[in-house]
């Protein structure tokens, strides 16, 4: 069917924007008239031209009459750009197929609505599925201010991301540490637990030209990250969250930290002068409180966060029923020992029913590597 291929072509560009949109959606269109795609566009970058008025700044020939195909309903609000409800009037489209319903507030039907009242025909949830999958973090995200929280996780066919002794590099090949700097660039943050920091002292940037680094948050209840770290030595040149817990500020790490009691007045100074920036969070059982420093990031404006934590911060945020999606990368070896960490730990559940639920959506193969993708079940 003609119609299907020009919206899986508006897919297809949509895709193009991944990582630069944030929080805005990935949107493609294709404009076709008589048979013939006359111009095509996709929402590039946050802040620069919607898909469809991309694609009408491309245009070959007038668009007179012609049918528009995009993967997600016209805004019809002023934000960044103004509406493209208006710009789709003006230039005369004739037809509009869209496939996602926008859930934003803002938009929510009201795109249509404009459209059909200026006699322009409109045709909804085409290939809806196909275009839903674009976007599940700016969904999540428009609909709750909570970022959609994505798990990643190396580790071993018995399960170990670690020796006995704590080694952990490389349990997985080089193909599939391409695509964690992929994952690393997609999403709009990056966390990991202060252990993480401690033992590999990992800058948690993306090291792939053309593709831009995340926001690094450390879960630190203490106060225990180095200043002399990389993540604070390079905290002038990628924004810098570190989460702590007041409670635990008094174990926090001697280098710079002012006596017991004074919550590491001189510690704290010398972070924030190194450009990081310190969030409280109440304490949870003596560790940051995941619940509370996701509402915080939803509140900055972060949509996305991949999680790139060690077996504790995991398990608090499956706990917390915060986890959308997990990314698990199965190498083929074995490490065996019961002393060998697992990717996560905590205290775990007592019964079977208490298991979060999740459904597999994707099967990849990088290098030798398996990934498995599971989304969060439906309730």
């Amino acid at each position: 069917m003609a119609e299907e291929k020009y919206m899986k072509r508006a897919i297809e560009l949509a895709y193009r924007g991944e990582g630069f949109t944030n929080p805005n959606p990935m949107v493609g269109a294709v404009i076709v008239r008589d048979g013939r795609i006359i111009g095509e566009g996709y929402h590039r970058r946050y802040g620069d031209l919607h898909a469809e008025r991309d694609a009408l700044s491309r245009l070959t020939e007038d668009a007179q009459g012609a049918t528009l195909y995009v993967t997600l309903e016209p805004c019809c609000h002023q934000g960044k750009q103004p509406p493209c409800t208006g710009a789709i009037i003006d230039n005369g489209i004739g037809k509009v197929v869209i496939g996602s319903r926008d859930p934003n507030p803002l938009v929510a039907g009201k795109g249509v609505k404009i459209l059909r009242e200026a006699g322009i025909e409109v045709v909804e949830d085409f290939l809806r599925d196909e275009c839903d999958a674009i976007n599940p973090v700016f969904f999540k995200y428009i609909t709750t201010k909570q970022p959609y929280v994505v798990l990643k996780y190396a580790m071993t066919m018995d399960g170990k991301i670690a020796t006995k002794t704590g080694a952990s590099k490389w349990i997985t090949g080089e193909e599939s540490r391409i695509e964690v700097q992929k994952m690393r660039h997609r999403y709009m943050a990056i966390l990991a637990g202060i252990g993480t920091v401690l033992a590999d002292d990992p800058m948690l940037n993306v090291r792939v030209e053309g593709l831009k680094s995340p926001v690094r948050i450390i879960a630190d209840s203490g106060l225990r990250i180095p200043l002399g770290s990389s993540i604070v030595k390079t905290a002038g040149e990628l924004r810098t969250i570190v989460a702590y817990c007041e409670a635990d500020t008094d174990i926090a790490n001697k280098e710079g930290a002012g006596t017991k009691g004074d919550v590491c007045i001189d510690k704290m100074e010398e972070l924030k002068k190194a450009g990081v920036e310190l969030v409280k969070t109440p304490s949870e059982n003596g560790h940051v409180d995941v619940a509370y420093l996701m509402n915080y990031l939803g509140g900055q404006g972060i949509d996305s966060v991949l999680v790139e934590g060690g077996g504790t911060l995991n398990y608090s945020l499956i706990r917390a029923g915060l986890v959308d999606r997990v990314d698990m990368f199965i190498a083929p070896k074995i490490f065996g020992g019961r002393d060998a960490r697992t990717p996560v730990e905590g205290t775990g559940i007592a019964g079977v029913d208490e298991a979060v639920g999740y459904v597999l959506k994707e099967v990849s193969r990088h290098g030798e590597d398996i990934r498995l993708s599971y989304v969060k079940r439906s309730i």
